[in-house]
């Protein structure tokens, strides 16, 4: 598998429902995991999920915000071609003024290797 390494300069956006469909996907993110804005839309934010993340992550990341916190912590996505990349991500809560639902927004930058290094330690511990 090859890794993509992010620019310092990229900055992945997504916006999920609260069941995480994708909602909006910014021009990085796409150009990141090799999907169109269209192959995104309407499609559940797992599609760039890679088998090496410990459920266990996404589990404290949806309780977290589920409960109205902010998350953050270093995720290991697969690209559509079957590559990887690291980000750390923040995901925020918010309301949606018009249809009054919840909605997640995720921002996400490029980890340093001794971030990612940690978070695979980390990681290996955790199922």
């Amino acid at each position: 598998m090859q890794e993509l390494v992010l620019k310092s300069d990229d900055f992945l956006v997504s916006q999920t429902d609260d069941k995480g469909i994708i909602l909006f996907a910014n021009d990085d993110f796409c150009k990141i995991a090799g999907y169109t804005i269209d192959e995104l839309v309407g499609k559940p934010h797992n599609i760039v999920r890679h088998r090496d993340m410990p459920k266990a992550a996404f589990k404290d990341l949806w309780d977290t915000v589920k409960s109205g916190k902010v998350w953050d912590g270093y995720v290991k996505n697969k690209t559509k071609d079957g590559g990887y990349y690291w980000v750390y991500a923040t995901v925020y809560p918010m309301k949606d003024t018009i249809t009054n639902q919840t909605r997640y927004m995720s921002c996400r930058r490029k980890p340093s290797k001794q971030e990612i290094e940690a978070a695979e330690t980390l990681y290996k511990t955790l199922r």
